[in-house]
């Protein structure tokens, strides 16, 4: 809101078809809020994001937002074991799709599956569903009409029953430490578990990620293709909006397009974040056509050597890495600027203010001394609110002075930057020494002839368990 006061015309929020400006956004973001509050959503209720990127997303987020509602955007990959449980365990009372197929989905028909008899009913405002009881009401964005469940057109008509005054009340009173966001987290082997976040948690995060590490302006252009349902593109999406910058999107992501866009777009700053993508990028015949001068800052995560070797792509830019998990509204470190190449490459920088951090072994809990390894501990205003309906969950990784154990293997420094070794879980005991299974794999990585190194656990006479790679 306070960049489309400042800066109404310039351009917040860009797709390879689509752009739009902050007081565009804004007005969309208030018809979106009214369109929702017409349907019954005021504070604390909840509402499901099930779609790819789209510019729609962000002003549906910004629409839940002003209302002081919460809002659960939805792993789009999701199938419809996963997305059934969601919709119930989050309590939903709205779930917002999009006719749009993407990625080979068919989002309409996902819902449809995950919510039996839902195409019977007759009262699309008041489903009434026995699998998701809170469910009110299904919207699908996009030109179709589908059974059980209101149309875009619908949608957008519902606004006209509320004022823009209602909705600049209802905003005013939206508190600080209240949730906004439940993100679900996907574990091995248990069924994702919903981290609630609270507007503080992920404004400040975003403020210390543009102000004191990235070093944002409005004269930025921040491109950021990762997912929406994933604190990868919202806490950027924070950082950006809050310097006035712009925020480039895509929705279907592959490389030429990618390269595409950037190419025409010519960000200052590149978001890939994964190795995946990264490599996909650097390796493509095209990456030649790409004018890096303007990139000044590049994010990945990744081991050390691969890191170095990504910097080499990017000569003219500072790649930064970073700590983090949805737990902590995302990051909790990013390197800074000013960091040295191996600072930058061996860690993750330093914790936001406002955050602690410290590392303890995980059998005793007693605190390890610099650069020793042992569990990563996070204290702070970043801190989820704890598991979503699941207080045991809770009570194992929550202790009772505030500490989140996060089960990530770490060190910290004599400067306080974090180093990330691997989850506790992937460690070895071999001859009764804990050997990290991430440190093997990196180091086999670093051998021109392996792309990608796999180590787990083989019974050994000997040492009782031994590494074994492939």
């Amino acid at each position: 809101m306070a960049a489309a006061q400042r800066s109404p015309e310039h351009v917040a929020l860009a797709f390879p078809d689509r752009r739009l400006s902050y007081s565009q956004l804004l007005t969309r973001a208030i018809r979106r809020a009214r369109s929702l509050r017409a349907l019954g959503i005021g504070a604390g209720d909840h509402v499901g994001l099930f779609m790819p990127n789209l510019i729609e997303y962000v002003e549906v987020l910004f629409g839940i937002a002003l209302l002081g509602a919460v809002a659960v955007p939805i792993n789009a990959r999701y199938k419809e074991h996963e997305l059934g449980y969601i919709i119930e365990n989050a309590d939903l009372d709205i779930l917002i799709t999009t006719d749009l197929a993407a990625d080979r989905v068919d989002f309409v028909e996902l819902v449809r599956v995950s919510l039996p008899g839902i195409g019977e009913t007759a009262n699309v405002t008041e489903l009434h569903l026995s699998s998701a009881p809170r469910l009110r009401s299904v919207v699908v964005f996009g030109v179709s009409q589908a059974d059980g469940m209101l149309s875009q057109a619908q949608f957008e008509a519902a606004a006209e029953r509320i004022s823009e005054e209602e909705i600049e009340q209802l905003a005013a009173r939206v508190a600080v430490r209240s949730v906004c966001i439940i993100i679900y987290t996907s574990g091995t082997t248990d069924l994702p578990k919903g981290c609630p976040l609270t507007h503080e948690g992920l404004v400040r995060s975003g403020r210390a990620m543009s102000r004191q590490r990235f070093l944002l302006t409005a004269e930025d252009v921040f491109w950021d293709p990762l997912p929406m349902f994933h604190m990868s593109a919202i806490l950027p999406i924070t950082a950006v909006f809050d310097a006035g910058a712009t925020f480039l999107s895509m929705t279907h992501v592959e490389p030429d397009a990618a390269i595409n866009q950037i190419v025409t777009e010519r960000p200052t700053v590149l978001f890939p974040s994964f190795p995946t993508l990264t490599t996909a990028l650097i390796h493509n015949s095209r990456w030649g056509e790409v004018d890096l001068t303007r990139v000044r800052v590049v994010n990945n995560v990744a081991s050390p050597d691969m890191l170095k070797a990504f910097q080499a792509a990017y000569p003219d830019a500072v790649q930064v890495s970073a700590y983090g998990l949805t737990e902590a509204a995302g990051v909790v470190s990013f390197n800074e600027l000013t960091d040295t190449l191996d600072e930058r490459s061996t860690t993750c920088g330093r914790p936001f203010s406002g955050i602690e951090i410290r590392i303890v072994d995980p059998e005793t809990g007693e605190p390890r001394g610099v650069d020793e390894h042992g569990e990563i501990n996070i204290r702070g205003y970043c801190l989820f609110e704890g598991y979503y309906r699941d207080p045991e969950k809770t009570a194992e990784t929550m202790d009772a002075d505030g500490w989140l154990h996060t089960g990530d293997l770490g060190s910290l420094d004599l400067e306080g930057r974090i180093s990330y070794h691997g989850r506790l879980k992937d460690m070895l005991k071999v001859g009764g020494e804990n050997v990290a299974a991430v440190e093997i794999e990196s180091y086999l990585g670093t051998h021109p002839a392996v792309k990608i190194a796999q180590v787990v656990s083989a019974p050994d006479p000997k040492y009782v368990e031994v590494p074994a790679a492939f």
